[in-house]
């Protein structure tokens, strides 16, 4: 009989070490599956979390060779595939103070979460006696952010987590922000969205990963874009985030595509470019990357590019 080799991050309070055990393979079981047999087989101290096993409450997740998984409903057979070895390493999730081996620390995330207010805020529309009359359109709208579980795969595979220092929301956190400002009920969606614009919601560094791994399949990527959009709506455009985004739009519509040497400087202003970006830029230009000179044409078709443009124009009002 085959067996599975696991490697197992401890934590005891004060010190980290990896332990081994080894589980005789079994066929159609999950990883949760895994987990449990080992701790009431072979060792009833290891520490996890994990309760309605139907991937409802979130509290499952762990890291398995460095990639995040909800334990419950992933299929223990489709990690082995994925990573082609009968050897699993399991470590708590990424970007979160640990509690004890598997278990994580929420409460410090849950006190972030409170900037945004993941509350609804009434309109005025509504009436002690009428309540809220909402469409279905409306409802679509807010339903696939309510789906979220909190389980935490998305803060653990986030790479602008795993490099900020401190200030960047949780993509779970922009998930909430989200959920309240597009909702038909909500009266006050600015009080959402201005403490993500204050905390670097331009630092999104699009990597996908919380979208990928996400196991609802929440377009959080897309959210936070229609999050960016809306700070410019409340005038937010003199920030480097919106300042780069003008740049794209422009240099698009004009000729059809990027002028790489004016880009850094219609982001970053003439002197903060030559101050921090003088250098890259004529490392680049050793190795052929750019041409300073180059002053791109427009592309052939560029009058359809414009189209396109006007009739996003007319789509978005």
């Amino acid at each position: 009989m085959e067996r599975l080799q696991c490697k197992i991050k401890r934590f005891d309070g004060k010190h980290e070490y990896y332990q081994n055990y080894e589980v005789p393979y079994e066929e159609g079981k999950t990883i949760l599956w895994l987990l449990t047999k080992i701790r009431e087989e072979q060792d009833p101290t290891l520490n996890f979390t994990s309760a309605c096993r139907h991937a409802i409450c979130g509290s499952c997740a762990v890291q398995i060779n460095g990639s995040a998984f909800l334990a419950c409903n992933s299929s223990l057979d489709e990690v082995l595939e994925t990573f082609n070895t009968m050897k699993l390493t399991f470590e708590p999730l990424k970007n979160f103070d640990v509690v004890k081996d598997l278990v994580i620390v929420w409460e410090p995330k849950m006190e972030k979460m409170e900037q945004v207010k993941p509350w609804l805020i009434p309109s005025e529309e509504g009436t002690k006696e009428t309540g809220f009359i909402q469409s279905e359109d409306d409802y679509h709208q807010i339903a696939a952010p309510t789906d979220c579980i909190l389980c935490g795969v998305c803060a653990s595979e986030c790479n602008q987590l795993a490099v900020n220092d401190g200030t960047y929301l949780d993509p779970f956190i922009l998930n909430r922000a989200y959920r309240f400002t597009v909702d038909s009920r909500d009266g006050s969606p600015e009080e959402h969205i201005r403490p993500v614009y204050e905390n670097e919601l331009w630092k999104c560094l699009h990597c996908m990963q919380c979208v990928t791994k996400c196991p609802k399949g929440i377009p959080l990527t897309d959210q936070i874009a229609y999050l960016r959009q809306e700070s410019i709506r409340m005038g937010e455009v003199k920030n480097q985030g919106a300042k780069h985004a003008f740049a794209f739009h422009d240099d698009v519509k004009n000729k059809g595509r990027l002028n790489e040497v004016m880009l850094p400087i219609k982001t970053d202003g003439l002197v903060n470019t030559a101050m921090r970006k003088v250098p890259f830029a004529l490392r680049m230009i050793k190795k052929g990357k750019i041409n300073p000179f180059h002053m791109p044409k427009e592309v052939e078709g560029i009058r359809g590019v414009r189209e396109l443009y006007k009739y996003a124009q007319e789509v978005g009002k």
